[in-house]
C-alpha cells in the first residue's frame, strides 16, 4: 500500500539530439496544466493554491512545482478546513507543506462559526458551510486567482466551468459572464474586487490522475487504497464514525475493507468496499466503474439535481 507522502522532484529535460519520442496523452495534459500555472503567474498578482491533501490537489501541487522548477512555487497553498477533516489527510497536509517549505493558510469553519459568520443545522455536514470561510480569506489576502482541482468529469455544473472562470466582487459564478476559451489562450482581466477561479485539471479525468501518480510516483494519505475501517451506513454510503454526528443509535458500526475516491468532510465522504491495495489494482478498478467519485460517494452533492451549481454561484467551488 502506498502512503508515503513523498513528492519526487519534478524532472529535468533530457538532452542529446535524439528525436523527441511521440506525447503520450499525460505528456499533453500535464504540458497544459503547466502552461496554465505559468500563464497565472505572469498575468495576475496574487494567486494561491487550494490544497486539502486530497488526491487532486496533490496532483495540482506536483504540476506547480513543475511549473516553476527549479525555482520554489511562487504562491501560498490555501486549505478550506471544516474541522471535520480525516486525521490521515491533515498529516499528509502539514507533512507536504513543511518539506517543501510552503507557506500554508488556513481558512476555518469553526472559526466562522465561533464569529456567527456561518450557522451549524444540527446533523448537517459543513461542505456547504466552507463558502464563507473561502471568501473571507480571498478577501482579506486580496487573492486574485485561486487554483482548485476541479475536473470537468466530476460533475455537470464543473463541466459548465472555463479554466479561467471569473468571480464577481461577491465571489459569486455567473455562467452568463464567462469569456470563450479559443485554443490556450486564458483571459484573466477581472474588476477590483473580483478574481478568477482556475481550474489546471479541467480536462483530466479521474483515471488520468491515478494513472499520472503511478507515472510520477506520488504518495498519497493511506485512505485511497484499500483499508480496514470502522464505518456505518447512512443514505447509501459506508461513513466513518466520529465527533461530527455519527453514527446515530440506530446506525451499527461494522469494520469493512474500504477505500476513499475521494476526501472531503468526514460528514458527507462515503468509502467504498474494496480490494485496491496499490496504485495498479485502482486503476483497474476506477477504468471499470461506471459512477463518478462524486456522484459514488459524496452526500452533498445527492442533496438536489442542481446541488453543486447552486453552490457554486454563491461562491464554493
Amino acid at each position: 500500500m502506498t502512503s508515503t507522502t513523498s513528492i519526487p522532484a519534478p524532472s529535468a529535460p533530457t538532452g542529446g539530439t535524439a528525436p523527441a519520442p511521440a506525447l503520450t496523452q499525460l505528456d499533453v495534459l500535464e504540458s497544459e496544466a503547466v502552461h496554465i500555472f505559468r500563464e497565472v503567474a505572469g498575468e495576475l498578482e496574487r494567486p494561491v493554491l487550494l490544497f486539502s491533501g486530497g488526491k487532486d490537489s496533490i496532483v495540482m501541487l506536483h504540476l506547480a512545482r513543475k511549473a516553476f522548477w527549479p525555482a520554489p512555487v511562487p504562491f501560498p497553498v490555501m486549505h478550506v478546513d471544516t474541522g471535520h477533516n480525516f486525521p490521515e489527510v491533515i498529516a499528509y497536509r502539514d507533512d507536504v507543506v513543511a518539506r517543501l517549505r510552503l507557506r500554508l493558510v488556513v481558512a476555518s469553519v469553526q472559526d466562522a462559526i465561533d464569529e456567527g459568520r456561518v450557522r451549524e443545522l444540527p446533523g448537517g455536514s459543513r461542505n456547504p458551510l466552507q463558502t464563507v470561510p473561502l471568501l473571507d480569506a480571498i478577501t482579506a489576502h486580496r487573492f486574485d486567482a485561486v487554483f482548485g482541482g476541479g475536473r470537468r468529469d466530476e460533475e455537470k455544473a464543473r463541466a459548465k466551468e472555463r479554466v479561467f472562470s471569473l468571480r464577481d466582487a461577491h465571489g459569486q459564478w455567473d455562467p452568463r459572464r464567462q469569456r470563450p476559451e479559443l485554443w490556450d489562450l486564458y483571459n484573466g482581466r477581472h474588476s477590483p474586487g473580483e478574481h478568477v477561479r482556475v481550474f489546471p485539471l479541467s480536462n483530466w479525468t479521474e483515471l488520468d490522475v491515478w494513472r499520472y501518480i503511478e507515472r510520477e510516483q506520488i504518495g498519497l494519505p493511506p485512505i485511497y487504497y484499500a483499508h480496514e475501517r470502522d464505518v456505518f451506513s447512512r443514505d447509501g454510503m459506508w461513513l466513518t464514525a466520529g465527533d461530527w454526528g455519527g453514527p446515530r443509535p440506530d446506525e451499527a458500526v461494522a469494520r469493512r475493507t474500504v477505500r476513499y475516491r475521494t476526501v472531503g468532510d468526514m460528514s458527507c465522504t462515503g468509502a467504498v468496499d474494496s480490494t485496491a491495495r496499490t496504485v495498479a489494482d485502482v486503476i483497474l478498478e476506477v477504468a471499470a466503474s461506471r459512477l463518478t467519485e462524486r456522484g459514488a460517494t459524496r452526500a452533498d452533492d445527492r442533496a438536489s439535481e442542481a446541488a453543486m451549481e447552486d453552490r457554486k454561484r454563491e461562491g464554493y467551488f
